[in-house]
């Protein structure tokens, strides 16, 4: 089975399930065609995170493809001569915003591992589909009226607005410059992204102006991605899985999980004030420590044992009233943290794209990819657009007391994520769920309410995906517009929370491991769908 965002990209991956490949190879197939269907997302100007369940061999690896800082970077990059932040959409459209992109390198070390097919049988979907086009959804339509031409690059903005305007529902989109890109990377390699003609586009996109980026050929040449073990923790009688720094979204999951690991969510059900109240408190508390200790591991000591900790953890589930909010929480001190600021609140955009896979031999890939914002800066480089991950750093590095925050731009730096590519396992050890979701920092909170649906609720995968939500960030309590959700906004203002009702188009993808085969599930908020055998 794979859910995807796209039913093409769902079907690329589906023809090579069925032809005996794995997870991997129907990975790397899907997440090819969802850069030319679901460009707004994720593409291989961007990067991503990849947990890899390796059946055979019982365990379980992360990849990390994320964004590299130039090396030229520094952290006044995005203030004014006056010291003060830019303005954040001034910072996405201009060349400083483009991070060296991960996920190509990422894809082929992880085939290179992993894969069964031979690496150029992968990109034969994706080069049909850029030869001969595909048809504009609506809510590629939507997005790209909703984005002013104005803004993009000449490159993209001749394929986005051919004729000055964005194409209509159902015309036909073709790629031909992506579709020899791609022939190029299937015949040598990754190398093709990172050397000769192609770097040289990318650092000339990003050198120019408004605000012209560091970016240079020996950043490009010199971007690796690596695999590591990812980050797991237990949930009742299941122990999940997700990715560790620079993402903070599987230590958060975690977090929120253990601290509410110490109230019986079962006795609650979806939509009921009380399981709300709780989430959102548990999730304030998370939030508050990971905007004081995340951030990239190679450049900062992150606490993750200690954050993970479980009498940490149960002493910040104590902190947890059911009758009251406690309104802004405040960073704990895990054990092994060292003194960082907290940062003052920046916007974290959505432009990201996941998918679930499981194969016949019972391997899984969860891929979680990006370019940040939708479209990423808006520039455009062989028939692909490039990231602005470089504005998930912090613009301010510093508080007033010259004491520095996790999150500020380095050379060579990765900036923190919220990607949370999420595998869960019961209590035998053997696989019972594959998920994980765009949207930002509230990814974090869309994965956890999936895993407290299926796991306290035992909802269906689709059932779990198609909830409404509820996400707290450490702020106001966001409730999904429009939604049955929506009406326990009073009971949970008379709990003290600051209720905001804000639309929240998600995008999780969900498989559950039964007893008689795989589920499915795709969030019927945007296009995914799930297929298999």
């Amino acid at each position: 089975m794979i859910v995807a965002a796209h039913p093409l990209a769902a079907e690329a991956g589906l023809a090579m399930l069925r032809n005996g490949s794995s997870a991997i190879d129907a990975a790397i197939a899907a997440q090819l065609v969802l850069n030319l269907v679901e460009p707004q997302s994720s593409g291989i100007g961007g990067g991503g995170f990849l947990l890899y369940f390796d059946a055979a061999n019982d365990r379980t690896l992360a990849y990390d493809g994320r964004e590299t800082a130039p090396m030229g970077a520094n952290e006044t990059m995005f203030l004014d001569p006056a010291g003060n932040p830019l303005d954040f959409d001034t910072a996405v459209e201009s060349g400083r915003s483009i991070g060296v992109p991960g996920l190509m390198a990422m894809l082929e070390l992880a085939h290179r591992e992993h894969g069964t097919l031979p690496w150029p049988a992968l990109f034969v979907p994706a080069i049909a589909i850029a030869e001969h086009g595909f048809s504009v959804s609506e809510r590629l339509h939507d997005l790209l009226v909703e984005y002013e031409a104005e803004h993009w690059s000449e490159g993209a903005r001749d394929y986005f607005y051919p004729d000055g305007a964005a194409p209509a529902v159902g015309s036909i989109l073709r790629n031909p410059e992506f579709a020899e890109t791609l022939r190029r990377v299937a015949a040598i390699g990754s190398e093709m992204i990172y050397r000769g003609d192609i770097a040289t586009a990318i650092v000339a996109a990003a050198a120019e102006e408004p605000l012209s980026g560091v970016l240079t050929e020996t950043d490009l040449a010199g971007y690796a991605a690596y695999n590591k073990p990812p980050v797991c923790g237990t949930y009742r009688d299941y122990r999940v899985c997700g990715m560790g720094p620079p993402s903070s979204g599987g230590i958060a999951t975690l977090q929120i999980l253990g601290m509410l690991e110490a109230f019986d969510m079962a006795d609650y059900g979806p939509n009921q004030p009380e399981a709300m109240h709780l989430f959102a408190e548990a999730s304030r508390l998370a939030f508050a420590d990971r905007a004081r200790y995340l951030g990239d591991d190679r450049f900062l000591p992150v606490p993750t044992t200690g954050l993970l900790d479980p009498p940490y953890l149960a002493e910040r589930a104590d902190m947890i009233s059911a009758r009251c909010s406690m309104g802004t929480a405040e960073a704990g001190t895990p054990p092994g943290a060292i003194a960082l600021a907290q940062p003052a609140p920046q916007r974290e955009p959505s432009g990201t794209s996941h998918l679930s896979i499981v194969d016949a031999a019972g391997n899984a890939v969860s891929l979680t990819a990006s370019i940040e914002t939708a479209f990423g800066s808006r520039r455009w480089a062989a028939g692909f657009l490039l990231n602005n991950q470089m504005t998930d750093f912090e613009f301010v590095p510093s508080n007033d007391a010259g004491q520095s925050v996790a999150n500020r731009i380095e050379p060579g730096k990765r900036p923190r994520s919220s990607m949370a590519p999420t595998l869960v396992f019961d209590a035998n050890g053997d696989l019972y769920a594959v998920l994980g979701s765009p949207g930002g920092a509230r990814i974090i909170g869309y994965v956890t309410q999936s895993l407290i649906a299926m796991l306290d609720w035992q909802l269906g995968p689709q059932q779990a995906v198609a909830l409404p939500h509820l996400t707290n960030r450490n702020g106001a309590t966001d409730l999904e517009s429009e939604t049955s959700l929506a009406t326990i906004a009073p009971d949970l203002a008379t709990l003290g929370h600051e209720i905001r009702l804000v639309p929240m188009s998600s995008g999780l993808h969900a498989i559950l491991v039964t007893d008689n085969g795989l589920l499915g599930g795709a969030d019927p908020r945007r296009e995914g769908v799930a297929l298999g055998d």
